[in-house]
This record gives C-alpha cells, structure tokens and sequence, in this order.
C-alpha cells in the first residue's frame, strides 16, 4: 500500500495533521508519454463510472447516435451519472422512446436520490425512486440502444458474455492500451461490467478520447461526439453543483471530466488547448480509502477529497487559471477551513502531494 498510494490529502485540527488520505495519479498525453505522477501510476484499480466515456464509444462509434437521431444532450446522459432530476429524467425517456425500449428493460435496480430539492419534490409528490431515476440509467439506456441497434436480445444486455459487453470490452481495451485479456472484470453497483486497468493505461484512454488524431475516422469522429456532447451539456453528465459539472462549466470546452465511485476520477484536456499542435491529456487518480460520499445537515453530500485533489493537479500543471480556481474554491476548495457544529474554525482541509513530473526535453 505504501509503495502504490502516497499522502494525498490531509485535515488539521488544532496545529496537527488528524486525518491523512492517500491516493495515487497518473498524467499521460495522448501520445503515451507520462507527464506526471504520484505514487504508483500503474496502480490496478477499477474505473467504476469513470468508464462510461468509454462504454458508450463502441454505439456511437457504430452510428448509433445517428440511428436513434439522438442529440447531444441524449448523448452526454448517456455517458453520464446523473442526479435523477426531472429533466434527467424526461430526457432519458426521450432517448427511450426513440430506441424502443422502456423503464422496465432496465436491469441497473434502484438507490435512493442524493439532489435534496428532487427528493423533496418527489415526496410532496408521493413519488419513489424508479430505476430511471438511478445515476446509471443513462448508461444502460445506451447499452440497450446498442442491442436494438444490432438487431441484439435486450433481456440480459448486462451480461458479460452478451455481445455489447464484449465490443464495449474490446473498445475500452483498444482506447488503453491493455490487451483484453488484462483488464480485470467486475460487476459495477447498477449490475453492469466495469473494468480495472493500470491508472497510467486509463489516462491514456481518456486522453486519446480527447485528442483522437491518429485514430480510424469512425472512432476518432465518434471520441469527438462524446467529448463535446458532455462539455456542451455538463448538467447531464452529474447535476446541479456537482463537481464534474461545475468544472466543465467553468473550463468553456477546455476539459471533460468524469468522477467514479470509490475514489475514483478521471480529466481529460482536449488536444491543442495547451497550444496549437500540444496532445491531449488524461489525468487518472484514486484515492485509496475510496472517499466516502459525506452527507451535510441539510441533506446535501459531498466528497471531500476528489474535488480537491482534482483542482490541486490541475493547478500544480497550470492546466487551470486563478479566476477558474477561485470560482470554485467555497464548494470545491482545494483547500478549505475545517468547521464544527457551530460554525467555528477548527483546522484545515488540503491536499498534501507534490506531482512528479517527467523532465521536458531541452
């Protein structure tokens, strides 16, 4: 463990540190050169909801945004982790209609709603969650347009031997450089496969998803459907306030960025925003103890750790300006003033690493 994930992220109280969190991170452009690093940048660990960039690749890589005449707002929940808010709701609906499927073909289950002003809504209501509600619902929309589109059975359209999870597989591996046969599988919360590659091998993925030169037309055209549906529609991607959402918003189509469960996180800058012909760039970290989701007096959660460690990479790359950094900092820090019950100031919260970074040619 100590080997693989470094000092992160640390809380003060008083004049000592009272709490650590470690993590690892790998920056990798898209030409496959490491740029920066902590810990172990080829840590194994799962993508989680991280992936999904990926796992819709393969359907709009085969035309299947065009198919469906899905748009670009239907595009970006699909790759999303949405809030189950009522427009997330009727656009998911939207694309469902188009495609032929319906609520109950979804086989993601259901969880309870974290967007405090949609589960007060849905009480007066006397509404309970469904699974179109559920963050991955967009997700297996796709995977089940995916099928139709195929000509595919949708009745167990999560398993890992049907022939959407296999192309997805094949797809995810190709963008990362891991023969198939490496990437460890697992069963995600909403049933689905999720994937476990090196960080070093998922940066990679996503910077070629943001800087597809080089790649055949159809995927390279299919990566730029994706990235800019979701820098064009970040509130489909999470929600109101949310951390992946904010930083799109405020990055004006520099960024795409994709939070897992877990600890996991995933930036992506598009290729030529770092100069006319610079690469594009991924940026994957986990943090170890997987950041549990912290829920606030009034209902609302939040996770401490990601955001900051998020903001504090891209700041220490100078990928992120001092006005972004300040629009963000009250909710996302990276570094914020820890705060007890009565509103009083008992210490710090801040990341505590120092990237290493590859040396630059002379």
């Amino acid at each position: 463990m100590t080997e693989s994930y470094q000092p992160i992220f640390e809380m003060t109280r008083g004049r000592i540190v009272e709490s650590i969190h470690f993590g690892a991170a790998a920056v990798v452009d898209s030409g496959g050169r490491l740029l920066a690093w902590l810990g172990d940048p080829k840590v194994l660990t799962f993508l989680r909801s991280s992936a999904k960039p990926f796992q819709a690749l393969p359907f709009i890589e085969r035309g299947g945004d065009l198919t469906f005449h899905l748009t670009s707002k239907e595009v970006a929940l699909i790759c999303g982790s949405h809030d189950g808010t009522d427009e997330h709701v009727e656009v998911l609906k939207g694309i469902q209609a188009k495609v032929g499927v319906q609520e109950s073909d979804l086989l993601c289950g259901l969880h309870p709603l974290s967007h405090v002003p949609t589960v007060e809504a849905m009480r007066a209501r006397g509404e309970v969650p469904t699974p179109n509600r559920h963050n991955c619902s967009g997700k297996h929309t796709g995977m089940l347009a995916a099928a139709r589109m195929r000509g595919l059975p949708i009745a167990d359209y999560v398993n890992p031997e049907h022939p959407v999870q296999k192309t997805i597989l094949e797809t995810l591996a190709e963008m990362c450089s891991v023969p198939v046969e490496q990437v460890e599988l697992g069963i995600d919360g909403c049933s689905a496969p999720n994937f476990a590659v090196p960080l070093y091998n998922a940066a990679l993925g996503f910077a070629r998803l943001c800087d597809p030169r080089g790649l055949l037309a159809e995927r390279a055209t299919a990566c730029r459907r994706i990235t800019q549906s979701m820098m064009a529609n970040p509130l489909m991607v999470g929600g109101p306030g949310r951390f992946d959402t904010r930083l799109m918003e405020i990055s004006s189509g520099r960024m795409v960025a994709k939070g897992g469960a877990e600890g996991y996180m995933i930036l992506g800058i598009m290729g030529g925003v770092l100069g006319a012909e610079s690469p594009g760039v991924g940026i994957a970290f986990k943090i170890s103890d997987g950041d549990l989701t912290i829920r606030k007096a009034n209902g609302e959660t939040y996770n401490r750790v990601r955001p900051a460690v998020a903001l504090e990479i891209l700041r220490q790359l100078g990928y992120i300006s001092e006005n972004e950094l300040e629009s963000l900092a009250t909710d996302f820090g990276p570094v914020k003033p820890v705060t007890n019950w009565r509103k009083m100031v008992v210490g710090e919260a801040r990341p505590a690493f120092t990237l290493q970074r590859t040396e630059q040619p002379a």
